[in-house]
């Protein structure tokens, strides 16, 4: 394999035995050529990868990673010390910051991994295929400049179990039921394992409280207006505003009337 081409993996683990297992599975990719004289591109098409260095914890492999050239770190997320979800954190604010592919045994950090950008997220043990399509996917990033663009504009939620990377663009509303979100594109509906307050802080300020249980996008607001809101509270005649393309009107309280219409006048 020609490791000028070659992917340069960091390993990131706390546990010597772990590191040696994730070295083993990367040069397993490396060997397992196609046949002589043709390019060998590891299993499954998997890009070729060359392990340029391991460290046991974060600050080590923050100093590796500020002194030597890195693509992809995988990363462990429970160490002693900064964890790895920090240190996913810090690498952001280098000048040319390593993809990073999560290589955990807990799956729950899942959600905060996507929000800081990880490539793909590893459950140990980690397969031999799995580690092949995450390398794929860095190698996939580095030639299309995805990784510059994919966190901008995108709300990562929980969905039952699952995680998403929405568009906002596609996000008309937030809506808080007695036990859960449900989130509205004009194509479908999302029931979210999230709460509203939580969801909001990701949104940004395309997006404006209309009520304490609804937060609604300004570009979809096409009216705000006194209506006979019937049984939906607050009950009788009240204030909502009609979401586009939906045709749906969402309530609006009255103490988010005003914030509603000044954000609608500075969103002209």
């Amino acid at each position: 394999m020609n490791d000028a081409a070659a992917l340069r993996v960091l390993i990131v683990d706390d546990e010597p035995l772990a590191r040696l297992r994730l070295r083993s599975l990367v040069d397993s990719l490396a060997d397992s050529s196609t046949a002589p004289g043709e390019r060998a591109t590891g299993a499954a098409g998997a890009a070729p990868a060359v392990v340029v260095g391991e460290a046991p914890d974060a600050d080590a492999a923050l100093a590796f990673a500020r002194s030597e050239p890195c693509d992809v770190m995988l990363l462990d997320i429970r160490m002693p010390g900064r964890d790895g979800l920090r240190l996913a954190a810090a690498l952001r604010t280098l000048a040319a910051p390593p993809a990073v592919v999560f290589v955990t045994a807990h799956a729950e950090h899942a959600l905060r991994a996507f929000e800081l950008d990880a490539v793909d997220y590893l459950t140990k043990p980690v397969r031999r295929e799995r580690l092949a399509q995450a390398l794929q996917r860095v190698r996939q990033r580095r030639g299309t400049g995805e990784a510059a663009a994919a966190a901008p504009g995108i709300l990562v939620v929980a969905e039952r179990g699952r995680v998403l990377q929405l568009p906002l663009a596609e996000v008309l509303y937030l809506r808080a039921g007695q036990k859960y979100v449900t989130l509205r594109t004009a194509d479908r509906s999302y029931v979210l394992d999230e709460s509203l307050s939580e969801l909001e802080q990701r949104l940004g300020a395309g997006f404006v409280r209309v009520h304490r249980n609804a937060v609604v996008a300004l570009r979809a607001i096409r009216a705000l207006e006194l209506r006979d809101l019937g049984d939906e509270e607050p009950a009788g005649e009240g204030w909502a505003v009609r979401v586009a393309p939906l045709d749906e009107w969402l309530a609006v309280s009255r103490r988010q009337v005003s914030a509603v219409r000044q954000a609608l006048a500075r969103a002209g």
